[in-house]
């Protein structure tokens, strides 16, 4: 028998705001057909003045656990993946913790950029395999809008705001990739490529936020290779193929990359949940709320075998194959 990590519930929130394509060409040189055509993206969401990264995670931390049918006093321990955290500290899990009325246990913040929630989720799957942890909330929350450059038009188009969250309950199953829950993972980072996305700002620097930097041309040619690369070692940790692959559930940066790595692993694009053209870049949050739609919209269903996967800035990129 083998511990496993399983999705109980899952829940996502976006801001009320909606920015279609359209917005941007009333102050830079742009068109909604231009940024399609790059990105994918339609439309996104942006956080309301004073509504900050806690206050979307809390909406979809509510709707994760109504899901589950569960409330916080049934949670252990919240790991949260953003970039955009509320303060500099304290982290926005503890924030969370309050919010929720959540008075035991534990809450931490994992900073991989786009690559937050396959970081988050394999540490909470790390936190119930060792016994740490029953029950985990594992949240994935940003507001990209407080860090764009408004005057750079090949990237502030890109992000939007966002918040998706999970349940992680530990359930024993019978050590076959037939389990349901987190089958394998795999995590990986190469801090030389630091320059192709980063902020230009923080505390010991220049004790600023900073503005978004991102150098797309080469960031999307290490993009495919490598979310490929990432997917297929968490496969062939548990001895399955890109055949066995119900559902890609990927981060939701740039359609290109979406069906250039589905086409790298042979998965046809019927097979992949993809929001990017309603939500834009959310970074940390994009698979959860990809998870998220794809439940509510029946397609992912209880004994699918899913893999997502993401890369962002660092580079730190990674993969996580869960059976539904």
């Amino acid at each position: 028998m083998t511990l496993r990590a399983v999705v109980k519930g899952v829940g996502h929130y976006l801001p009320e705001r909606v920015v279609p394509n359209s917005e941007f060409e009333n102050f830079l040189d742009t068109s909604d057909e231009w940024i399609r055509s790059r990105s994918g993206i339609e439309r996104r969401h942006f956080a309301a003045e004073g509504q900050t990264t806690s206050d979307l995670g809390f909406e979809a931390c509510k709707a994760a656990l109504a899901d589950a049918g569960m409330d916080a006093d049934d949670i252990d321990g919240i790991v949260v993946a953003t970039s955009t955290p509320d303060l500099t500290f304290p982290s926005v899990a503890t924030m969370l913790q309050n919010k929720l009325g959540m008075t035991r246990g534990f809450g931490f913040d994992v900073q991989a950029v786009c690559a937050g929630f396959v970081y988050a989720l394999t540490n909470a799957n790390a936190l119930i395999l060792s016994g740490q942890c029953k029950t985990v909330l594992v949240v994935g929350a940003e507001t990209f809008s407080r860090i764009m450059d408004w005057e750079d038009r090949a990237t502030c188009v890109l992000f939007g705001d966002g918040a998706g969250a999970l349940v992680l309950q530990a359930e024993v199953g019978n050590g076959t990739s037939d389990d349901r829950g987190i089958l394998s993972a795999d995590l990986n980072s190469d801090g030389r490529y630091k320059e192709m996305l980063f902020v230009d700002g923080g505390v010991s620097t220049n004790g600023e936020s900073g503005k978004l930097r991102m150098q797309g041309n080469a960031l999307f040619r290490q993009a495919v290779e490598k979310l490929t690369s990432t997917a297929h070692t968490a496969l062939d940790k548990i001895g399955l193929t890109d055949d066995s692959v119900d559902w890609i559930v990927p981060h939701q940066a740039n359609i290109r990359i979406i069906k250039g790595t589905a086409k790298k692993m042979g998965v046809p694009m019927d097979r992949v949940i993809v929001t990017v053209q309603d939500h834009g870049n959310t970074s940390a949050a994009s698979i959860p709320l990809a998870l998220s739609v794809g439940v509510a919209e029946g397609r992912i269903k209880t004994g699918d075998l899913l893999v997502t996967e993401a890369i962002g800035g660092g580079l730190a990129w990674g993969s996580v194959v869960l059976r539904w």
